[in-house]
């Protein structure tokens, strides 16, 4: 995970673009939603491969919102039972549930539904709100802790200045 943030921080502070910081965000919040453990997450989480966007924001929002799971697991939960019960949808889901291999998806699974529904809501807010935070954050924030006493005299010391060569170097190897 201490891998991830760096390359989040050098993203950030980099020229990468920040539509695929924003796209690594939407992608980390789908696969932090859905339960890990069924095909639907396996089949999402390999998909996101064929997209654009930062692989190791993805990661670390993932991660985040795993640690954070069982505080919104209950609105998931809820979210997923009200959309397995609209009544509207329940011939679609039928027809799905007697397709071969789709059930093993476990798209009837209320945190499964919960994590589809709730990713596809958030989605585009999260995608927006983390594409104008980037600027943001790049104008306004970066260069104060850049010009931080604190933080230049943190660079100073030989240990410190020894690990930042040794993960710029891991940074660069992971980069290639």
């Amino acid at each position: 995970m201490l891998k991830y943030s760096a390359k989040l921080i050098v993203a950030l502070n980099g020229n990468l673009s920040r539509a695929d910081i924003a796209a690594g965000f939407v992608w980390g919040l789908f696969l932090g939603l859905i339960p890990v453990g069924n095909i639907f997450w396996v089949l999402l989480f390999i998909t996101s491969f064929l997209f654009k966007h930062h692989h190791p924001t993805k990661l670390l929002s993932m991660a985040i919102l795993r640690l954070f799971s069982p505080a919104f697991a209950p609105i998931v939960d809820m979210l997923g039972w009200e959309v397995l019960h609209l009544e509207n949808l329940q011939p679609f889901f039928t027809s799905l549930y007697n397709m071969p291999l789709v059930p093993l998806t476990k798209f009837n699974n209320t945190l499964v539904a919960g994590g589809i529904a709730g990713g596809l809501i958030l989605s585009i807010p999260v995608y927006i709100a983390v594409y104008f935070i980037v600027p943001l954050y790049r104008q306004t924030i970066a260069p104060k802790v850049r010009e931080n006493k604190l933080v230049k005299a943190i660079k100073k010391v030989p240990l410190i200045t020894k690990l930042k060569k040794l993960i710029s170097k891991i940074l660069y190897m992971a980069v290639d």
